[in-house]
């Protein structure tokens, strides 16, 4: 297969930036602004997260399977179309509650989760599994992802532009119109790998997933991994705002943070290319550690410090975001299973995706609340216990992910 064209990588992975512009609220906004608009404590709001990312996390290895039972001669882009009246009600209705309403608070933050959860959740799938049977190249499936994954980093930033200098009816508006263009531009423009099995499709068991080994060392290395970015990423604004009294900078530290992993991804792709994606990873690890770990001692008005960490640890966010795909690709290549099973391996992929997610906050939002921390309330214990999960614990589960990486048998693929 010849190398992708500028334009047609584009048509495909334009689509991934509504799904970060979306994805940043409902993982970073969400928690703060129920508990500012309604006054809802911690436990209540990680509890709800925890039930509705777990529910949602075991709906993805369903929708994965459904893709692959596709009928002959079906492509991905129907559970595109499929997933668009979800996304955006969803989320309207998330960040746009009513005032007055016989619904308590709680009972419709965790309906409206639920909606938007599932319609990501299939376009996600679809989305990623489309992009890993378009080519099995190591060089081409890594220009794929990291395009995909630079699409998400600007849709990222949009949002949090839009949530630090606009109302939310913007970021809503934001997210319709580009998920409308996106959506079009992948359908008309992407081939659309059609099923070509005249036999019944079936989709992997489990037990057949992780009987691979590169599978399985590499969805360890990725579950360790994605816990260890998915603490700091629940605690960020209440950081940002208790611990170093600056939130009104919230929205230009995450916008300093992903515009550097987006600066980074063409050096990843470089790096990757000349002494592979698994050394390239391991070495982002380990240099996401040593920028990171000061964050633990920080203290109220260092906005210095907190931007440079912010800078160097959002440079190493650049591997995370294109080499594991790239390298799930590869394993999916390995055992032979290109443009047939797609579906049932990112179907697992994201259910740890959101296993992380929901460990993450409903675990660590309840700690914090059991330890004395509570939001808006500056104490001693509660601000020492939020700097010790937000700086510490991500980096001793970011040293064991490369641990297990480093042992991985993952060169190969």
């Amino acid at each position: 297969m010849k190398a992708f064209s500028l334009p047609r990588l584009l048509a495909y992975g334009l689509f991934g930036f509504p799904l970060a512009l979306l994805a940043l609220p409902i993982y970073v906004y969400v928690p703060q602004f129920y508990a500012e608009r309604f006054g809802l404590s911690l436990s209540l709001i990680g509890s709800a997260l925890l039930v509705s990312r777990v529910l949602d996390a075991f709906l993805d290895p369903l929708l994965g399977a459904w893709i692959d039972k596709r009928p002959a001669n079906q492509g991905y882009g129907r559970f595109i179309l499929y997933s668009l009246p979800l996304l955006m009600p969803g989320f309207y209705a998330l960040f746009h509650p009513p005032q007055a309403t016989m619904v308590t608070p709680l009972l419709w933050f965790f309906c409206a989760l639920l909606m938007v959860y599932a319609g990501f959740s299939l376009a996600s799938i679809a989305f990623q599994s489309w992009g890993a049977a378009l080519t099995q190249l190591p060089g081409e499936r890594l220009r794929l992802t990291a395009t995909r994954e630079l699409c998400g980093v600007a849709g990222v930033v949009t949002a949090a532009l839009l949530s630090q200098f606009a109302d939310i009816s913007w970021l809503s508006a934001a997210l319709i119109c580009s998920l409308l263009i996106s959506a079009f531009l992948l359908l008309r423009f992407t081939p659309d790998m059609l099923n070509r099995h005249l036999e019944q499709q079936t989709s992997l068991r489990w037990r057949h997933l992780f009987s691979n080994p590169y599978f399985r060392s590499l969805f360890w290395v990725f579950v360790l991994n994605g816990i260890a970015a998915a603490i700091p990423a629940t605690l960020f604004l209440f950081f940002a705002k208790d611990r170093l009294q600056l939130a009104s900078y919230s929205g230009v530290l995450l916008l300093l943070y992903f515009v550097a992993a987006a600066m980074s991804l063409p050096l990843w792709v470089r790096i990757a290319h000349r002494i592979h994606e698994t050394r390239a990873w391991l070495l982002a690890m380990l240099l996401s550690v040593l920028s990171f770990i000061w964050a633990y001692s920080l203290q109220a008005g260092d906005l210095t410090a907190f931007a440079v960490i912010c800078v160097l640890s959002g440079l190493c966010l650049g591997a995370d975001l294109a080499l594991p795909a790239a390298l799930l690709s590869g394993v999916i290549r390995q055992a032979g299973h290109s443009e047939r099973y797609e579906g049932s391996y990112f179907g697992a992929w994201n259910w740890a995706n959101k296993m992380n997610l929901a460990l993450a906050a409903g675990l660590s939002l309840p700690l914090l609340d059991y330890l004395g921390y509570t939001p808006g309330i500056s104490t001693g214990s509660g601000l020492q216990a939020l700097s010790f999960a937000y700086a510490v614990l991500p980096c001793v589960l970011k040293c064991l992910a490369a641990l297990v990486l480093w042992r991985a048998p993952l060169r190969k693929v």
